[in-house]
């Protein structure tokens, strides 16, 4: 069954690199690619706080580099679990680095938050739509969700506001702390527990996550 698996996902690689860049039919092709890796459940995964976003920038690098892959030394999934890895250490490294910098005694419960599709580029045209659907859909809020959640005392600070700040290209925290006279601490606690499992929810909903 893993075999079949790794064979279907070596020739929907191929089939990808056979579509010329910025074409519709590769972008469709990445979509699906991406799609039958997370439904084949062989890619790494860990209960990490900077597990999505190391995801999303494998995905980006799938989608970036996917020529580079050679089925002789490894699997697909093999291939990617060795840069999603790497990308973890990455992450880990610069949250304990920010959580120095920032907050020096960080409060009780405090996480510095993460973003499902942080560090994808504004525009490129390999990626999947996750992007500009999730930018559209943080702009019409349909359900209303994300405009009515917002930092105590703040109706100003919503989740939608901070979503589509952080939305690639993203405003920096300390941009954001000055901006609204609200503390690093408060906005990226507020974007853990609230925007990022609306934004993961989102993801689930249109089967990237």
């Amino acid at each position: 069954m893993d075999a079949d698996i790794d064979q279907q996902l070596r020739q929907l690689v191929a089939q990808t690199c056979q579509y010329p860049r910025r074409s519709l039919q590769r972008r469709r092709s990445l979509d699906q690619l991406i799609r039958a890796i997370a439904q084949s459940g062989k890619l790494w995964r860990e209960n990490s706080p900077d597990y999505e976003e190391a995801l999303q920038q494998t995905w980006l690098y799938l989608c970036r580099k996917i020529e580079n892959y050679d089925p002789a030394i490894a699997t697909v999934t093999t291939w990617l679990d060795a840069y999603l890895k790497q990308r973890l250490n990455d992450l880990r490294l610069k949250r304990w680095q920010d959580m120095k910098r920032y907050q020096p005694q960080p409060p009780p419960g405090w996480e510095n938050p993460i973003n499902p599709i942080e560090n994808l580029p504004n525009t490129h045209p390999d990626i999947p739509p996750l992007l500009e659907e999730t930018r559209q859909w943080a702009e019409s809020d349909p359900d209303g969700d994300l405009s009515s959640s917002h930092i105590r005392g703040r109706p100003d600070i919503t989740c939608q506001v901070l979503i589509l700040r952080r939305l690639p290209p993203e405003t920096e925290w300390r941009k954001l702390e000055a901006e609204f006279n609200c503390r690093i601490s408060t906005l990226a606690t507020f974007y853990q527990r609230h925007c990022v499992p609306l934004l993961r929810k989102f993801g689930e909903s249109q089967g990237y996550l």
